[in-house]
């Protein structure tokens, strides 16, 4: 048996993990040892390790991180518990791999300790490029730390390589939460509306919006901006999603709910959950925001997504993805672009460049021939001036 670690942050994190781990589990080489940190272990964020015990996972260790503050000196004090956490729960796992996705400095703390500890590391969705925040320096610096590389398009399997990585480490699978889209049996808009609110019976559009943190625009000034946007099309409903823990992400949470208190047309969820969300993302008639979900998911549901901000600038995208600044008049026209009848039938038709073909099993299989043959932590330094 290989013990696999896999270390979750966030709802978002999770959602996409959650077909890799029940896979892992099932396996009768693997055993999943599967550590939860960050934002799930916070009531302000909906606490949301119960969804996983829910899920039936079990919970091998909790890495407390106490994000009290989203202030730059909060979050670097959170990281330091984090550190000491991982350190804790590194020394008695016995872990022969550590999975790793995405860029959130939960993440990037995994990386060092695990890099201390020596435990190799297979990274997701590295190689990919998000100018407008600071999880851009985060992705590459897990890149380094990694040792097989899992992209989710060509381009970014090449951009790994170009970094240095050996291409034997790196396999392009497609974007897991985009596998799990087609195998997922979604929920319909009665059961939505049962399940949590009637305004799913109505056209809505789902927005979530994440702190941009490498935009000057104060936090304040970007979801404003937005929410004054929406309000110019009262007669859709709106689905708000919490924003993440990131620098100014407490302070997006609470200007949701003050709006919503104050419109009847909207609704705010701490966490809908994979499916939920999901599901919620099928009908809508699109998706808003700065979510990656937006960019990655949306396209395979065939429904537009308007991309506010440089959050996302630099990643891979379809036909369906509109961008503009985060400027009440531009947001509003992308808006207006969205729904005219053109755009939808392009976004009917639209390909996904995020679509592989089996994503989970890929990565299962590459992990296990891995450790059979042996993980070497000692890497070289690929150079492509000397391969061609």
């Amino acid at each position: 048996m290989y013990r696999i670690g896999v270390v979750t942050g966030t709802r978002a994190e999770y959602g996409l993990l959650k077909p890799l781990m029940e896979r892992i589990r099932k396996d009768d080489l693997l055993e999943l040892y599967l550590i939860v940190t960050g934002a799930h272990l916070e009531k302000s964020f909906g606490y949301t390790c119960r969804e996983i015990e829910e899920d039936g996972f079990q919970i091998s260790r909790r890495v407390g991180m106490e994000l009290t503050s989203g202030a730059p000196h909060g979050i670097c004090v959170s990281m330091g518990k984090e550190m000491q956490g991982m350190a804790g729960a590194f020394k008695d796992a016995g872990l022969d791999l550590l999975v790793l996705l995405g860029d959130r400095y939960e993440i990037l703390i995994a990386a060092a300790a695990a890099a201390m500890f020596q435990i190799p590391i297979a990274h997701i969705h590295g190689g990919e490029i998000t100018r407008g925040a600071i999880d851009d320096a985060m992705r590459h610096a897990i890149t380094k730390m990694s040792h097989l590389h899992f992209a989710s398009t060509q381009e970014y399997a090449r951009r790994i390589i170009q970094m240095g990585e050996c291409p034997e480490s790196v396999y392009d699978v497609g974007a897991i939460g985009v596998e799990s889209i087609r195998d997922m049996r979604l929920l319909s808009r009665e059961e939505l509306a049962e399940r949590y609110t009637e305004l799913f019976l109505g056209r809505y559009m789902m927005v979530t919006y994440h702190p941009a943190t490498l935009e000057g625009q104060p936090a304040e000034e970007q979801i404003n901006a937005l929410l004054e946007a929406v309000s110019a099309y009262p007669e859709y409903n709106y689905i708000f999603t919490y924003a993440n823990a990131d620098k100014g992400g407490i302070l997006i949470n609470r200007t949701i709910d003050g709006f919503v208190r104050t419109h009847s047309n909207t609704a705010v969820f701490r966490s809908m959950g994979r499916h939920g969300y999901l599901s919620a993302l099928k009908w809508a008639c699109m998706a808003v925001g700065n979510s990656s979900s937006g960019i990655i998911e949306a396209p395979s549901l065939h429904i537009p997504t308007v991309d506010i901000g440089d959050r996302q600038r630099g990643r891979a995208f379809g036909e369906s993805v509109i961008h503009c600044i985060n400027e009440r008049g531009e947001i509003q026209s992308a808006i207006q672009k969205a729904l005219s009848p053109e755009f939808r039938r392009i976004c009917r038709g639209c390909r996904n460049p995020y679509e592989g073909a089996h994503t989970c099993e890929t990565m299962t299989e590459v992990m296990k021939i891995a450790l059979k043959k042996g993980i070497c932590l000692q890497k070289t330094f690929y150079d492509i001036r000397r391969s061609e």
